[in-house]
Parts: C-alpha cells; structure tokens; sequence
C-alpha cells in the first residue's frame, strides 16, 4: 500500500525511508492523475523492495506542494536519501517510468569529497555564516546539516553548473533556476514565516 502524505508527516515519511520513494502529487478531480495512478501502482508493484510509492493528495499538502513548486499535476517528484533527485510532469507510461527509475537506482553513490572540496566547504560555510549574520539570522548550529546542504550544493554545482539548493527541483530553465542559487530568493520569507529556511541552511 502507497504511504498518504500530508503536510505534518512528509518530512518524517521521506527521511526515514530506506529506499527511493516516489510521491505522486495528485488530486481527486484531475483526470490525467486519475489515469497515472494505476500505472505507478503497477510500476511499485513490480519494484518491490527498490521503491516506495507515496500518494500526496493536494488538499491535504497545501504547504509541501509549494514548496517543491508543484505547479502542475501530476507531478511525480523521486527522492533518494531524504532529497529530490528528479521527477516529471504529466501522464507517462509504466515502461518509460522504469527505465528512468532504474537509472537512477543505478547511479553510483555520491564520492567522497576531495580534497579541495573540503577546502571550499570550510570557505563556504564561511561566507554563509557572515552572510546570515549581516542579515539577521544565523547559519544552522548543526553542523552535519550544514556539511549536507553544502555537499548538495557542490554536487549541484558540478552537475548542473551552479549552486542550486539541493531541496529544489532544477528545471533546465537557466532564466527560472536562477531563482534557487542559494541564497534562494525564498529563504528570507521561509525564516520569518517557519523560523529556518525550506532546506535549514539558516535559522533564526
């Protein structure tokens, strides 16, 4: 059985994972998410023990789904290790779904940083906390956070050519995606509003 996600329980479900888990943001009235369900029902059945699949009914997570910038159904968002690691938009077929799926179970893991990238990890957490402190908040005191949201940086960076927030969805649209470059045009507001930015770089 799928997991239902809501707004109180995504993170918790999502971290505590010990596989990929794919959410299926949907709702009840749209009728391409009506027609993708039983394929991604499918699709999880014949993956059993590689994948999670997670409903997330638009109704009952207002707040997730703009975070992740769901702006169309459905939208199908995989995430591996707790983070977005790629989705789609739309209807798509059960064998196109696999296929890209079990590319990315074959990915290999992430390395280990070098040795420069630990130089520019201690640069890095650096400058966030000077900029955090001349803008009133602070860098997060966990410091295992941080080295995590700053590898993701750095493997954004290498991938995809710039320090995406690693939290984000990177869409391809350069012009759009300047929008994520941490610091994210969102964090100010996400820290008045929830105490902590969406990817918890900065704290109050």
């Amino acid at each position: 059985m799928p997991i239902i996600l809501t707004d109180k329980n995504f993170e918790e479900e999502i971290k505590k994972a010990d596989k990929l888990v794919l959410v299926d943001f949907f709702a009840t009235w749209c009728e391409p998410c009506s027609m993708l369900a039983p394929i991604l029902d499918e699709v999880a059945e014949d993956m059993t023990g590689q994948i999670i699949l997670a409903k997330a009914n638009l109704d009952d997570i207002p707040i997730t789904a703009q975070k992740f910038k769901v702006e169309r159904i459905p939208t199908v968002v995989l995430f591996k290790n707790g983070e977005p690691a790629g989705g789609f938009v739309g209807l798509r077929q059960a064998d196109e779904i696999k296929k890209w799926l079990n590319e990315e179970i074959g990915k290999k893991a992430k390395p280990v940083p070098e040795e420069d990238d630990e130089e520019k990890i201690k640069e890095m957490k650096n400058r966030f906390s000077e900029y955090a402190k001349s803008q009133g908040f602070r860098l997060n005191p966990d410091e295992k956070t941080v080295d995590r949201i700053i590898k993701g940086l750095l493997a954004n960076e290498k991938k995809h050519g710039s320090q995406y927030c690693p939290c984000r969805r990177v869409t391809g649209d350069k012009e759009q995606d300047k929008k994520i470059i941490c610091p994210c045009v969102y964090h100010k507001d996400e820290i008045a509003k929830d105490g902590k930015c969406f990817c918890g770089l900065f704290v109050k």
